[in-house]
């Protein structure tokens, strides 16, 4: 059983208690200051005895430094395991705080989690919250003291039309083994925050061909020394042709995915994703080209897959290096299998929609948006972005054009130096790990792949590094 968001007022609240999804919009108070807050809770999957849900809290008022959320469960619900966040629960007392990464709310920012529960009988959505100790009860009280006088909070999930950055220089290249002596690049990256921890898989080039690596560290300067396990060796993942990783977890199933190409999109599972040798032998979503991939790619090859999922359904979007931009579906439920329905969402010409996509829901908005990898008129590579209402909506341009890029060298400040000219397949920075893939867009960041502008040749003898977008310019 699925259900869908619902937002509603305090005064509602006792009419729709037994909708699966709800969100609380209350002020709050707080010594010298007025505050405010909005809870998201969601339930994104029911099932007989149990659920998941997700939670986003909003800050309506200023910048918090921590965060503790409470509420009580109404007919006996429990938490199983949780994301992004610690919890405590005493019968039907729960409180959920932050971790060591997401403590830091701005004014107007956003910051989620979500979890994995049991219910019986019923399974009503909780309907009163406090933040901080501080009751949102409906009502908002004036501050003890005045407080400065500033503007009120930008609207939260807005994503600005233009985009401004500033790069890192080089955070991370390649470490031979003596079972990849010859590595040269590392690239695709995707990232995730999991217990104190930064996750990176990542494609590792060599002359030999290509292959999944992974590596961790706790904050961006230690990437470089972080030691790298190769999958084809350390796991059940084995030697071949495994590129483009995507890495997420799916709350429904308890269970963390790798996607990536072998040719096919295949993915691989496991319960710990820190610990890169314990992922699972290779299956395949989808396991021969759809016809429609075959009519339309051309010179090009079915690449880069990308799985997303809302509370009904789940997407498999991918690339053909042609100009299309392909989306497979499934339901929940059935995930990972029965991929099909497979349609062009998007056309262009071949470099202008070339590969990489990516898909993200923007937290407190029913808003998507979509990033694809171009070659730009000077050859070097860039990122245009696209939002749509939905995932099987139509995709709007947002910034996607080389004077208005999503990113590329023109809108990328290099405070150190302009160590690359290419912005190339990467990962935002999310704001979740789960399969609905949030990002806040008071908090932009881009894990990209870059390399010396004097390089060239063979695309697998390329000398790809690992380098951190930060936007500067948030509308929050």
């Amino acid at each position: 059983m699925l259900a869908t968001r619902h937002r509603f007022t305090v005064a509602a609240v006792s009419a729709i208690l037994t909708l699966l999804g709800a969100a609380l919009v209350f002020p709050i108070t707080a010594q010298a200051q007025a505050a405010g807050c909005q809870v998201s809770y969601t339930i994104l999957n029911q099932w007989p005895g149990g659920f998941t849900a997700a939670v986003d809290i909003t800050n309506l008022g200023s910048q918090l430094s921590s965060w503790s959320l409470r509420w009580s469960f109404g007919a006996g619900q429990t938490i199983a395991n949780i994301w992004n966040a610690n919890r405590t629960q005493t019968g039907a007392e729960v409180t959920a705080t932050n971790v060591d990464y997401n403590g830091t709310v701005p004014a107007g920012g956003t910051v989620s989690f979500g979890f994995n529960g049991t219910w019986s009988g019923s399974n009503p959505v909780p309907d009163a919250f406090t933040l901080n100790d501080v009751p949102c009860n409906g009502t908002q009280q004036p501050p003890t003291s005045a407080p400065p006088t500033t503007s009120p909070p930008p609207q939260q999930g807005s994503l600005p039309s233009s985009f401004q950055w500033t790069s890192s220089g080089v955070l991370a290249g390649p470490r031979p083994d003596a079972q990849h002596p010859d590595a040269l690049a590392i690239k695709d990256f995707s990232v995730v925050r999991h217990n104190g921890q930064w996750l990176i898989y990542a494609t590792t080039a060599s002359p030999s061909g290509w292959g999944l690596v992974h590596f961790a560290f706790e904050d961006w300067p230690q990437a470089g020394s972080a030691p790298h396990t190769y999958l084809d060796t350390a796991s059940a993942i084995g030697p071949g042709y495994r590129a483009a990783p995507q890495l997420f977890y799916f709350a429904p199933q308890d269970l963390w995915y790798l996607v990536y190409q072998t040719g096919p999109p295949t993915y691989s599972t496991s319960t710990d994703p820190a610990d890169p040798t314990s992922w699972s032998a290779p299956q395949t979503f989808i396991a021969e080209e759809p016809p429609i991939v075959r009519d339309n790619k051309g010179p090009g090859q079915w690449i880069d897959f990308w799985v997303i999922c809302d509370s009904a359904n789940c997407y498999l979007f991918f690339s053909d290096d042609n100009g299309h931009i392909y989306r497979a579906e499934t339901s929940l439920s059935n995930f990972p299998n029965g991929f099909g329905n497979t349609q062009i969402v998007l056309s262009d010409s071949r470099f202008a929609l070339f590969e990489a996509t990516n898909v993200y829901r923007v937290l407190g908005t029913d808003q998507y948006l979509l990033l694809q990898e171009a070659i730009g008129s000077d050859g070097r590579r860039w990122f245009r972005s696209y939002t749509a209402d939905s995932l099987t909506g139509t995709w709007t341009p947002l910034a996607a054009t080389e004077s208005n890029p999503f990113a590329r060298a023109n809108n990328v400040s290099f405070p150190i130096s302009a160590w690359t000219r290419d912005i190339s397949h990467g990962e935002l920075v999310r704001a979740g790990n789960d399969q609905t893939l949030p990002i806040n867009p008071c908090n932009l960041r881009f894990v990209y792949q870059g390399m010396d502008p004097s390089a060239g040749g063979e695309y697998i003898l390329l000398p790809w590094r690992m380098g951190l977008l930060t936007q500067t310019n948030s509308p929050c």
